[in-house]
């Protein structure tokens, strides 16, 4: 997919588009099951204008949230603070997350979500060093050095510090194709780990198993759900793009 330059030539390069090959994600592809979409989503891309850098994240971790499932914010009723959850497919909804912010995508029917977990910084012909670097700069570490990549966007907060998504300048809002979007580049593993979402309490419909990882790059999203100690079956299984159990090695990409 070629992307249109915005602008005069005087701002071309200024405003241009990233001409990636790729697919920018419509609406229609969120309005759709909040799990099918959570499973689905792992392999895009999120691209992020900043200041004239394009930043990029893979997505590697997704979670899925309902309107009736009780650890979502939806369950809790509608407020206007929630209302993107409420709203068409493809709604940008972010919050607050212990103080950082938080980046979840509406999907169909009112109430239905999916949280974007944790990312992998992406560098190709849109997003080069230099965007890497930017994304080190806006994500420090405690001690304010330079993060390493594998955990620059190992988290919920830490993906949308290092791209610099900000709950009062998204939440509410649909993905635009000049400054944020979700890009299809064809990397879609064929397998996924399959386990329980994370930090949800007991009696919240905390055994729900809505989260989904690319394994790939399990060791670097918010809790590797293949460390030592864990066991198939017991604590995570295995699923396919549709969400059919699977065993065995899955080809794809």
């Amino acid at each position: 997919m070629a992307w249109r330059l915005s602008g005069s030539p005087k701002n071309a390069t200024q405003n241009a588009l990233p001409d990636t090959g790729g697919h920018m994600l419509p609406d229609a592809f969120f309005d759709r099951d909040a799990c099918q979409v959570a499973r689905e989503l792992i392999g895009m891309v999120l691209r992020r204008r900043h200041q004239g850098l394009w930043l990029s994240a893979r997505i590697i971790e997704t979670e899925a949230y309902y309107l009736h499932d009780k650890g979502s914010h939806a369950s809790l009723g509608y407020t206007h603070k929630r209302r993107a959850l409420f709203m068409d497919g493809g709604t940008i909804y972010m919050y607050y997350a212990r103080g950082g912010d938080s980046l979840n995508i509406s999907a169909g029917g009112p109430g239905n979500a999916v949280l974007i977990k944790s990312g992998h910084p992406w560098v190709d012909a849109v997003s080069g060093e230099d965007a890497l670097a930017r994304m080190q700069a806006l994500n420090p570490d405690a001690q304010g050095h330079t993060r390493p990549p594998q955990r620059l966007c190992a988290g919920q907060t830490l993906l949308c510090r290092s791209l610099g998504l900000k709950v009062p300048d998204w939440d509410g809002e649909h993905f635009d194709p000049s400054t944020f979007f979700v890009e299809d580049i064809g990397a879609r593993p064929a397998r996924l780990v399959r386990a329980v979402r994370l930090g949800i309490p007991e009696g919240r419909d905390a055994h729900l198993p809505y989260r989904f990882v690319d394994p790939a790059y399990a060791p670097f999203c918010t809790r590797n759900p293949l460390r030592r100690g864990q066991v198939a079956g017991r604590d995570y299984d295995w699923v396919t793009r549709n969400g059919r159990p699977c065993k065995g090695q899955v080809t794809g990409t």
